[in-house]
């Protein structure tokens, strides 16, 4: 084979038509080798290259022999100093963070760890042994695919529905997806999973993550796995867990499934972890970045860099000090947006991305992402916190980024449990959180609004237990969070009681009613319009069984809630005071001077102040004039929408509300009532809201000739 200088640039192994070009930067590295396989589990090279030349630290060589399926991994030399943070061994071999494909899983074995496991000296010592037949292979991927005219679907944000699900635990036990497909890439965007999604009014599937990510050790012992992959080892390389086949397959079947996407409308966001990687602590495995130049891409504690600085609770955090950590993390969100044709990002930990050492300068992740002509016109979400001080950071991103409103999750949780006093709060929840979000001058949509996730119960376990049941997790019930703001209504779990099981039902209609006809951006976790549950597990992290697979098998009870999340999108959809872009304001409209939006107290007068402090205040009603639309149609015009009264009672008690006094004569229409189905005419004055319920009413005014 022969072996030509190359090109520092690109990084990563790039096939050109011709040949492959072999870049890696190491700033502090004495030596690289470029490994050569035929098999992904072969435990020796087929061939070795010297990367001989190196051009500001950018090691690279070129072999025009070389073709796409080849497979490859480095061994990097250079010092074994872990109390100067650096942990050379040439005997591990690594894979390439530029690597666009991997063949597959780790065999976990002692011979990946860089020290010695067992030895006094801990990991001051040195391990010998090859880790090659333990480690999975990179793959050169031809890029070439036929997009044909494939387009960004461009939803505005202020339209989104976002839905949050797992590429396998979606499509395992779905009947209309063929055997063969489930749990994959292909599955997710087979015909029946794209019908149900538009469906539901989806316009986004937000994917956890997907990038290549490590089974942790501790969870293989336990006979347990990664399920939801956040432990990422290659940030360019889709996973291959999710493919019908690897050696490059994945990435097809990845740009496969966004085209197919992309045609029913539907964007794909990606869940992403940069804050940290799948190698650990001090005391993990050496994979990639650790071996490549762990004082570049890690932070180290300044007082004992043989130590990580731990913001993510992993055992690592990223660098993103270093411009090179910066220029990765970068290049691969670039990669995922112009190659792969994704929408855009949500980012776990995000703080993470921007925190600098201890008294040190901070990264500037932000500034560099908001003037990238590529990144900064795509969907930007992050989650605003993370383990470190001063680790909560609601409110407190830039423009052009949204956040997971955390309050609002946990505002409108205790609101439907009945926690007194949570009117105020939730008051300004369903107007879009502008507590929040107006100071730094963003808009509704900066509030992704969601009631449940991944992170925590479904939907249905948020309304049939009170405590977590993570015993299948194997950690004594200790993992996940305590304190969850759910009630079970009577009994723990599953009950045959008829009376408790139809108050859950009304419960969970009513928590999703909250949800869609809040401001901001919806977000709704997979499998909760279909009554999905995870037993009372609030951290199902490690169960890729049916704890977290999605059950088709649906009953009446569940078909019917998935027709009333059908129902609440299609209100959402064609009612434009749902969507507004910007906060209420306040200001009058009409010969009556009603506001925008105007907090109706039993009476239908206008909440008072007395109202707003009472703790046992628990009915509310929201009327929000269709005069108040902020939207514009496709000739640029103001487009109106319906005068809508919504009304919430989270108390056990019954209120009489009265209608408002509007502009003009009509009456009201009852487009919505979570303690009864169908639709009907209130010719009256009134209306009973029943303990429990939400209702949503539309005036339609009287034409008078």
């Amino acid at each position: 084979m022969r072996v030509w200088p190359g090109s520092p640039h690109p990084l990563g192994a790039t096939w050109d038509g011709e040949g492959v070009n072999f870049s890696l930067f190491s700033q502090h590295a004495t030596g690289v080798e470029l490994c050569l396989f035929d098999e992904p589990s072969d435990a020796a090279p087929s061939r070795t290259v010297t990367m001989s030349s190196a051009t500001d630290r950018f090691w690279h060589c070129y072999l025009p022999d070389a073709q796409p399926g080849q497979l490859y991994g480095y061994r990097v030399d250079g010092p074994y100093e872990p109390e100067h943070g650096h942990r050379f061994n040439p005997a591990k071999l690594l894979l390439d963070p530029y690597a666009r494909a991997v063949t597959g899983s780790i065999s976990w074995s002692d011979e990946l760890f860089g020290y010695t496991i067992g030895d006094p000296g801990g990991d001051r010592s040195r391990d010998q042994r090859d880790s090659a037949g333990y480690m999975p292979k990179c793959v050169v991927v031809d890029p070439a695919f036929t997009w044909g005219d494939d387009r960004a679907p461009r939803t505005p944000w202020n339209r989104s529905v976002i839905y949050e699900t797992h590429v396998r635990g979606m499509t395992m036990r779905h009947p209309g997806v063929p055997e063969h497909l489930r749990g994959t890439y292909l599955g997710l965007s087979s015909d029946a999973v794209i019908d149900h999604l538009v469906s539901l009014g989806v316009t986004a599937l937000e994917l956890m993550p997907v990038h290549h990510y490590v089974q942790d050790r501790s969870l293989v012992d336990r006979g347990l796995t990664n399920y939801w992959g956040y432990n990422s080892i290659g940030f360019f390389a889709p996973h291959t867990g999710y493919a019908t086949g690897g050696m490059g397959q994945q990435v097809r079947e990845f740009k496969s499934m966004v085209r197919s996407l992309h045609r029913a409308g539907i964007e794909v966001i990606l869940d992403v972890v940069y804050n940290h990687t799948g190698e650990g602590s001090h005391l993990g495995p050496t994979l990639s970045l650790r071996g490549i130049d762990n004082a570049v891409y890690y932070r180290l504690d300044p007082e004992d860099p043989s130590r990580y600085v731990d913001f993510t609770g992993t055992g690592n955090s990223m660098n993103l000090v270093h411009p090179r950590t910066m220029a990765l993390i970068m290049d691969s969100l670039r990669y995922w947006v112009t190659d792969m044709h994704v929408d855009g990002f949500r980012f776990d930990l995000a703080p993470v991305l921007i925190r600098g050492l201890e008294g040190g300068r901070r990264s500037a992740f932000f500034e560099v992402v908001q003037q990238d002509p590529v990144l900064s016109q795509v969907k930007l979400i992050a989650e605003p916190w993370d383990v470190g001080p001063d680790g909560y950071q609601l409110g407190r991103f830039p423009m052009g980024w949204a956040e997971w409103n955390g309050a609002y999750r946990d505002c409108v949780r205790r609101f439907w449990r009945g926690d007194p006093g949570q009117v105020p709060e939730l008051a300004s929840r369903l107007a879009g959180s502008s507590d929040v979000y107006a100071p730094s001058g963003r808009r509704t949509y900066a509030s992704v609004n969601f009631v449940t996730c991944h992170d925590g119960f479904t939907l249905r376990d948020l309304v049939s237990y009170e405590h977590r049941h993570n015993e299948a997790n194997g950690e004594d019930n200790r993992d996940g969070a305590p304190e969850n703001h759910s009630r079970n209504w009577g009994a723990e779990g599953e009950t045959p009681s008829v009376r408790i099981q139809r108050l859950r039902a009304r419960m969970s209609r009513n928590l999703l009613a909250t949800l869609f006809f809040s401001q901001g951006v919806r977000m709704l976790l997979g499998g909760d319009e279909l009554g999905r549950t995870q037993q009372g597990n609030n951290n199902a992290y490690c169960q890729d069984n049916e704890i977290s697979w999605f059950d088709w098998d649906l009953d009446d009870s569940q078909r019917d809630l998935v027709q009333f999340t059908r129902e609440l999108s299609r209100i959402v959809a064609t009612n434009p005071v749902l969507r507004r872009r910007d906060f209420f304001t306040g200001a009058p409209h009409g010969p009556s001077g009603l506001k925008d939006v105007t907090w109706v107290r039993h009476d239908g007068t206008e909440m008072t102040e007395q109202d707003w402090n009472n703790p046992r205040t628990s009915a509310i009603g929201m009327l929000v004039l269709g005069r108040a639309a902020d939207e514009l149609d496709e000739r640029g015009r103001r487009a109106f929408g319906d005068t809508l009264l919504l009304l919430l009672n989270g108390g056990t008690r019954s209120v009489p509300y009265t209608f408002p006094k509007l502009d003009a004569p009509g009456r009201w229409e009852e487009l919505l009532n979570t303690a009864r189905p169908g639709t009907r005419v209130l010719p009256g004055g009134s209306i009973n809201l029943t303990a429990h319920t939400t209702i949503v009413l539309r005036y339609t005014e009287r034409i008078v000739v």
